[in-house]
C-alpha cells in the first residue's frame, strides 16, 4: 500500500479528502495570519480576535478571502462569548451557515475543528464525554490507557473548542451532560480514582453549539443549560447580489473538485437564486404573495442545486446547463417530505415564472412539465 504523508495539521490523505476541514483548506491563510499576528490573545487562543475576524470576514489587502457572509458584529459577539466562560449557541434556519461559522471559529481559535459531536436522537453520553476499550478495561481496570476520549474530554484536556452540532436533536438528559463542563469547567470520571478522577479544562476550552429553528424540540433545552450559553441568531442573506456572488463562488469551487471546467451560465444562476429567494420568503420580488415551501430554501441548498446543475450539464448533457436542467435539480431539492410542495412549486411556475422576462425565463417556464404531479 502506498505510504500516505500527513499534512501540517496531521491529517493523512487530506489532499484527496472530499471535504477537508477548514484548518486544512485554509492552511496557508492561517499560517500567514498567525505569523503576522501581534494583537492580544485570550488565554489558550492560537490567534488574536482581530486576526480571527480577518480570517472569517476576509481582507483583500492581506489576500484573505471572505468565508462567512453575514453581519460582522455577529462574528465579534461570538468571539467575545468564546473568550469568556459562556458557551456559544448559534441558532437559525437550515442552511444559514451556522456550522460553517462554528468550524471557522474553531479552526482559527484552536487550530482544530474536528472535535465535533453530531446531535441526534441516538446520541449518548459516551459519544460526548468518553467510553472504554473493554479489552483493556477487563485486563487493567479503569485506567487512562483503557479510556477512549470523546470530543468533550479531548477539548477540555487540550484546551480546544468543541462543536456540538444540532444539540436540540438530543434528548434533554444528554444535553444536560454539558452542565458541569460549562459551569465549573470540570468533568468527573467516577470510574477512576485520585487525580485521574477529575479533569479540569485547560485555557482555550469552550463549546460552540448549533440549533435548527425548524427542528422539533428546539425550545426544549433546560433553563440551566440555556444560562450557560450566549444565543446568536444567524439570518439568511438579505441582499440578492451578495447571495448571487456567494452561490457563484461556492459553485465554482465545488465544480472544480468534481472535474467540471465551467459554471452554469449567469442566466441559469440568476433563475436559481431568484427562485430560492422568492420561495424562501413567500413573496416575489415585486411584492406578490405566494406559498412558501415547507423545505428550507437556503443558500446552502441553492449551492447544492447549482453544483448538481453543472454536473448534469457537463457529464450527462455534454453541453452547458440549461433552465430545464435547473428544473430537474430544483425538484429534488424542493420536494422532499411534503407532497403538497410539488403543487406549490407548480403554482409558483404558473404565477411567477410565466411572467418572467427574457428567453431564460421562458425556457424555465416551458420545462415546468418536469415537476411531478
Amino acid at each position: 500500500m502506498a505510504k500516505q504523508n500527513p499534512d501540517k495539521s496531521g491529517n493523512v490523505g487530506a489532499e484527496t479528502a472530499q471535504r477537508p476541514p477548514a484548518e486544512v483548506t485554509y492552511l496557508a491563510e492561517l499560517d500567514a495570519l498567525r505569523a503576522a499576528d501581534s494583537g492580544p490573545r485570550p488565554p489558550g487562543w492560537a490567534m488574536s480576535p482581530r486576526a480571527v475576524r480577518t480570517f472569517i470576514l476576509g481582507d483583500a489587502q492581506k489576500k484573505v478571502r471572505r468565508k462567512f457572509v453575514g453581519n460582522p458584529s455577529l462574528v465579534d459577539r461570538a468571539m467575545v462569548a468564546l473568550a469568556t466562560n459562556r458557551g456559544l449557541m448559534l441558532v437559525g434556519e437550515p442552511g444559514t451557515a451556522k456550522s460553517l461559522l462554528s468550524e471557522l471559529l474553531c479552526a482559527a481559535i484552536s487550530g482544530k475543528s474536528t472535535l465535533t459531536i453530531q446531535g441526534s436522537a441516538g446520541t449518548t453520553d459516551d459519544q460526548i464525554k468518553y467510553s472504554w476499550n473493554y479489552a483493556l478495561l477487563l485486563a487493567e481496570g479503569p485506567t487512562p490507557r483503557a479510556m477512549v476520549p470523546a470530543p468533550l474530554f479531548t477539548g477540555m484536556a487540550e484546551g480546544k473548542l468543541v462543536r456540538f452540532e444540532e444539540i436540540t436533536r438530543c434528548p434533554l438528559e444528554v444535553q444536560d451532560s454539558l452542565l458541569a463542563a460549562l459551569s465549573d469547567r470540570v468533568l468527573a470520571v467516577p470510574e477512576m480514582k485520585g487525580a485521574d478522577g477529575m479533569l479540569f479544562a485547560k485555557d482555550g476550552f469552550n463549546v460552540i453549539a448549533t440549533a435548527n429553528t425548524r427542528d422539533l424540540g428546539v425550545n426544549e433545552m433546560s433553563a440551566a443549560l440555556k444560562r450557560r450559553f450566549n444565543f446568536e441568531t444567524v439570518f439568511p442573506i438579505g441582499d440578492f447580489q451578495v447571495e448571487m456572488d456567494l452561490v457563484r463562488e461556492e459553485t465554482r469551487r465545488l465544480l472544480t473538485r468534481s472535474g467540471v471546467p465551467e459554471l452554469p451560465s449567469e442566466d441559469v444562476l440568476e433563475l436559481l437564486v431568484t427562485t430560492f429567494r422568492e420561495l424562501r420568503a413567500g413573496q416575489t420580488t415585486d411584492g406578490q404573495a405566494m406559498d412558501r415551501l415547507t423545505t428550507a430554501m437556503s443558500t446552502a441548498e441553492a449551492v447544492s442545486v447549482a453544483h448538481a446543475v453543472g454536473v448534469a450539464g457537463y457529464f450527462l448533457g455534454g453541453a452547458p446547463a440549461t433552465p430545464a436542467d435547473l428544473v430537474d435539480c430544483l425538484v429534488g431539492a424542493a420536494v422532499k417530505g411534503d407532497p403538497e410542495d410539488a403543487a406549490r412549486l407548480r403554482r409558483y411556475f404558473e404565477q411567477r415564472v410565466a411572467k418572467g422576462k427574457g428567453a431564460h425565463w421562458k425556457a424555465f417556464y416551458e420545462a415546468r412539465h418536469r415537476i411531478p404531479g
